[in-house]
């Protein structure tokens, strides 16, 4: 048993140690490093800027996207059902798919779905497509195995437990891995894969991508679709929901039959972000008020600032070494923080599931590639190219609320990669009046979940009380009580 104990240890030390960084929260905010350092270099040289040019405004950016499926379909439904997943427990009672569906002929981008449907009346529940952020990381190792899928990968990294707070008790749940080169999302001809990799290549691939699979699944026409996502979902989401939006517009034909995005702590505003984050950190004592002074005095947190200071210097020396999708998670995984700081929670579980997916009976299952590296997230030794989108989505969100479409936005309230306060900043920005001021929330045990707001045209923004990042992780049922609110289109119990 000692022995057995210390091996365990020694393991997770060694695993801990190679996995170092291949978070979803660690991969953004390289990103947004990255990008801050790109726009800083285009002002220098007065190159012009990304995001002066907006596609998201203009339904002629989408013109050329298909009207119906023109791809020949590689697979079909029936070859995609996955017939059971290896140590996967007794009497599940729901199908489940998975499988690659093409994007592009020319280059060969084949994006790859997990797809699970509600247990019980699976045809009269809607739709809903879920997408994890990064930009890079996996819908499903993140979304569908650690958060709200109907599984969770177990400490041995081969067998799988249910999730009593799956969404699928709820929905019809699609998991994307999406662009190509995340998870096992591939191109073949690798030759405009890397620079063009962006956020409207990935929303123009998402919407032929959900064209191509209703082809597949065409008794999923017409149902009330939902996207859903996290993170840089904030980009990925309103973006998706604006091509579909621009495309039943433009050929008076409703292609989708979308209702609404639900989106939880995102980065809407990269400026915004970097300035509501900073606050969080201070107003939870993690900087000194001499530290925020100073940032206060120094940073307009606008285009002028110099990024290293108010961005990245402000929080990387001088808040420790903390956790950042949890302020108050233990940073590293190993033995003693198995349950981490809040019951059920494990900081081990991204191992597990890299673990798992990397199996290659697991991978025969899926009907993906086999002897395929599966990375929840790349690596720092395995860059994913991605080109910066708007600096801000929020006038995207506004003319989705605008067009009648039900968008909310919550925030788990433990989270520093993008906080609630940095998400509040961005829903001032919105500038829509208040119709149903700031109050509590409940769940069916009679705990406050969280607080929820809500504005004109329906745009309602919830907080997720006790937890971080990652909120159907921390919080399973308190998200639970948020989506069936959503999708009813009431708020939360008060």
């Amino acid at each position: 048993m000692i022995r057995h104990t210390i091996t365990s240890f020694l393991f997770l030390l060694l695993l801990g140690a190679s996995l170092t960084h291949a978070s979803q929260e660690d991969q953004l905010m390289r990103f947004i490093e990255s990008t801050a350092k790109m726009r800083q270099a285009d002002r220098a040289s007065n190159a012009s800027v990304a995001e002066e040019n907006d596609p998201w405004a203009d339904a002629s950016s989408f013109s050329h996207l298909p009207t119906r499926c023109t791809i020949p379909s590689a697979g079909t439904k029936a070859a995609d059902k996955i017939t059971s997943l290896p140590g996967q427990p007794p009497r599940v009672n729901f199908d489940q798919y998975s499988g690659y569906v093409t994007v592009s002929e020319e280059y060969g981008r084949e994006l790859f779905y997990y797809f699970v449907e509600a247990p019980y009346k699976a045809a009269s529940k809607p739709l809903i497509l879920w997408l994890n952020g990064g930009p890079g990381c996996s819908s499903l190792g993140y979304g569908a195995m650690m958060e709200l899928g109907p599984f969770r990968v177990n400490p041995d990294g081969k067998t799988l437990r249910r999730n009593q707070h799956a969404w699928n008790n709820l929905a019809n749940m699609i998991f994307l891995e999406s662009p190509t080169g995340v998870g096992f999302s591939y191109a073949s001809n690798n030759s405009d894969n890397i620079n063009k990799r962006g956020d409207q290549r990935t929303a123009e691939d998402t919407f032929v991508f959900l064209l191509n699979w209703l082809e597949r699944f065409p008794e999923y026409k017409g149902r009330d679709f939902y996207i859903a996502g996290e993170s840089y979902g904030g980009h990925y989401v309103p973006q998706l929901a604006t091509v579909i939006t621009f495309m039943n517009e433009l050929h008076r034909n409703t292609f989708i039959n979308l209702r609404g995005v639900l989106v939880g702590n995102p980065i809407l505003d990269n400026y915004k972000n970097n300035e509501g984050n900073l606050e969080f950190l201070w107003s939870h004592g993690l900087i000194s008020d001499e530290i925020w002074v100073g940032i206060r005095a120094n940073c307009t947190f606008t285009p002028k600032d110099d990024w290293r200071w108010c961005s990245v210097a402000g929080q990387a020396f001088h808040i420790g070494d903390i956790y950042p999708r949890n302020i108050y998670d233990p940073r590293m995984c190993l033995p003693s923080a198995r349950e981490g700081y809040l019951a059920g929670y494990d900081p081990c579980m991204e191992y597990y599931v890299e673990a798992y997916l990397n199996t290659g009976k697991v991978q025969e299952a899926l009907h993906a590639r086999t002897n395929t590296n599966w990375l929840a997230c790349p690596r720092k030794s395995v860059p994913f190219h991605y080109n910066p989108g708007p600096v801000s989505v929020v006038p995207t969100i506004r003319r989705l609320v605008e067009r009648g479409l039900s968008v909310w936005v919550y925030s788990g309230d433990m989270d520093s990669t993008c906080s609630i306060t940095s998400t509040r900043y961005s829903v001032k920005d919105l500038n829509l009046p208040v119709t149903k001021p700031w109050r509590s929330w409940y769940t069916p045990d009679l705990e406050v979940g969280g607080y929820v707001q809500q504005y004109k045209g329906g745009f309602t923004f919830a907080s997720v009380r006790g937890a971080g990042h990652l909120v159907p992780s921390y919080q399973p049922e308190r998200a639970l009580v948020l989506l069936y609110s959503f999708l009813k289109g009431m708020l939360p119990p008060g």
